[in-house]
C-alpha cells in the first residue's frame, strides 16, 4: 500500500506544477489548496529537497519550486525519495538481507516480476501526465 507521505509527496509536487511560473510558492498555500496539515508536508519536504527534487528559500518571497521540468519526474523517483518501499515481499526490500531460502523459493521470479511491473508502471509516468489529466481538479491521491 502506498503511504500517506508518498500520497502528499505527489500532491504537493502537482501543486507546484500547476503552479509554476518562477517564483517560490510558500507551502502554507500548496496545504490550502491541498487541505493538508503544514505541520505534516514540513516532514515531507526535506526528502524532496535532499533529492533535489524542490529548492526552497527562507524569508519573504520564499517557499519551495520544482528544480526541473514537470515532464522530467517520474514517479517512481518521488515514490523513492520519500522511502516508499515497492517491494511485495520482504525478501526483495532494499534493506533485506539475503534469504538462505532463495535457491528453492518457487515464488521468488514471480515476486521479482510483479515488482518489476510496478516499478515499471511508475517510472512511466511523470507529473506533467498527473497535473494535466482530464481530471485535474478532482484527483485523489
Amino acid at each position: 500500500m502506498i503511504s500517506t507521505k508518498a500520497r502528499y509527496a505527489l500532491r504537493v509536487l502537482i501543486d507546484l506544477a500547476e503552479h509554476r511560473n518562477g517564483e517560490f510558492v510558500p507551502m502554507k498555500e500548496v496545504a490550502a489548496r491541498q487541505e493538508l496539515s503544514l505541520k505534516y508536508l514540513e516532514r515531507i519536504l526535506p526528502s524532496l529537497v535532499k533529492d533535489r527534487l524542490v529548492e526552497g528559500q527562507h524569508g519573504k518571497g520564499g517557499g519551495y519550486r520544482l528544480t526541473k521540468a514537470p515532464e522530467e519526474y517520474r514517479v517512481l523517483d518521488v515514490l523513492k525519495s520519500v522511502g516508499e518501499e515497492l517491494a511485495p515481499v520482504s525478501c526483495l526490500a532494499e534493506d533485506a538481507l539475503p534469504c538462505p531460502r532463495s535457491a528453492e523459493c518457487k515464488t521468488l521470479t514471480m515476486w521479482k516480476n510483479y515488482q518489476k511491473l510496478t516499478e515499471d508502471y511508475f517510472a512511466g509516468i511523470t507529473l506533467y501526465d498527473l497535473a494535466n489529466t482530464e481530471a485535474a481538479g478532482e484527483y485523489v491521491i
